[in-house]
């Protein structure tokens, strides 16, 4: 067990709530367990290319301070608020903020406490839905090397000034040493000391405490709108927006480019804001980012050893996906469960096979791989 005591490698509020959630309900990081078979967590994970990584690091930090400024303004205006807090909870949303304009509006003097606060919840958000696929495989599997791996990736993407706090160099040589005490033992949690943010993420888990994301119906709002510009901009042009892909005079508006749950919050239409038109439009886009995405697990899967792969790739995507995605794509908790007993039964095969005398390599091969 890991005692959570201090923060950890960032300067956002996640930690904070988590060294609060364990003076508070004296918790202590434990879930049972994180493989991760995993590369195949790819299926839930946007990767950027070396080259996109050079040019996002490429301006100096004035420019992405100013660049930083400019975006939230636009958000802001859009969005008709003065602030992207309310009530203490996000109320913006920010996902369009890349990791250094992030970090710029979390640390930078420039901005208000509030729009710190803000960009701190929207870190805390990003961490802990890297961090939701990789813990639920570990709560099922017993192993902690895919959870920790994880956690190595998401700090490693993290951006130059950043990367430049002793926090971030604390926490990321927490996770070395985590990683380390993981190869002789994956399945107990290592103990990699106070500024191991896996440890402040679980006792966050553990106490109920983590972020609070931007109200489904703030969502649906920030939906109508974008909808009402795109025709705007359309009619503007002198065409008629339309959902007809095909259109040779219209001008197409691509839903598949708007995020899961703006997508979800427009299929769930929970405010009324929304044609059956407009929801009908939402619903093909997000069954289709479901559907690739079931289909992205299905394929690393085929091309990993572990006959459990696909299972574990299914319980990743569920835990990754907010209630509201869940209720929109249909994956129920039955689902869910589906996968881990699939995951369970093939494990007591692989056991039975190895105690009747076989090998590994015996299995896969029984199994056809």
């Amino acid at each position: 067990m890991v005692a959570v005591t201090s923060a950890a490698y960032s300067t956002n509020t996640y930690y904070k709530a988590a060294a609060s959630a364990q003076a508070a309900a004296a918790t202590s990081a434990a879930v049972t367990g994180s493989s991760a078979t995993v590369d195949e967590q790819a299926a839930a994970t946007v990767t950027l290319s070396d080259e996109a990584r050079a040019a996002l690091a490429a301006k100096d930090f004035a420019t992405v301070v100013s660049d930083t400024h400019a975006k939230l303004l636009t958000l802001l205006t859009e969005a008709d608020r003065t602030s992207p807090l309310e009530g203490g909870k996000l109320a913006l949303d920010l996902s369009s903020l890349d990791v250094r304009e992030l970090f710029a509006m979390a640390s930078d003097d420039s901005f208000t406490e509030a729009e710190h606060e803000a960009a701190g919840l929207e870190m805390q958000r990003r961490f802990e839905a890297a961090m939701a696929g990789p813990a639920a495989i570990a709560e099922v599997t017993g192993n902690y090397a895919g959870l920790y791996k994880a956690a190595a990736d998401y700090l490693d993407s993290l951006g130059p000034e950043e990367k430049d706090g002793s926090d971030w160099v604390n926490g990321r040589a927490a996770i070395t040493e985590a990683q380390k005490q993981l190869q002789a033992d994956p399945k107990t949690m290592p103990d990699a000391g106070e500024n191991d943010p896996v440890a402040l993420y679980l006792a966050l888990v553990e106490a109920g405490a983590g972020t609070q994301p931007q109200d489904i119906a703030d969502v649906a709002t920030g939906a109508r709108k974008t909808l009402d510009a795109l025709y705007a901009d359309a009619i503007k042009a002198g065409k008629v927006p339309t959902f007809n892909k095909a259109t040779t005079v219209g001008t197409y508006i691509d839903m598949s480019k708007f995020p899961s749950r703006t997508l979800s919050s427009i299929v769930l239409d929970t405010t009324g804001q929304f044609s059956p038109q407009e929801v009908s439009a939402a619903n093909s886009a997000l069954r289709a980012k479901s559907g690739a995405a079931l289909l992205a697990g299905f394929q690393n899967a085929a091309k990993s050893s572990d006959p459990t792969a696909f299972s574990q790739n299914i319980m990743s995507l569920f835990a990754s996906m907010s209630p509201e995605e869940r209720q929109a794509t249909g994956w129920s908790d039955q689902f869910y469960q589906a996968a881990v007993q699939s995951y369970q039964s093939t494990t007591k095969l692989m056991d039975m096979f190895a105690q009747a005398g076989g090998t590994s390599t015996g299995f896969l091969s029984w199994m056809g791989k």
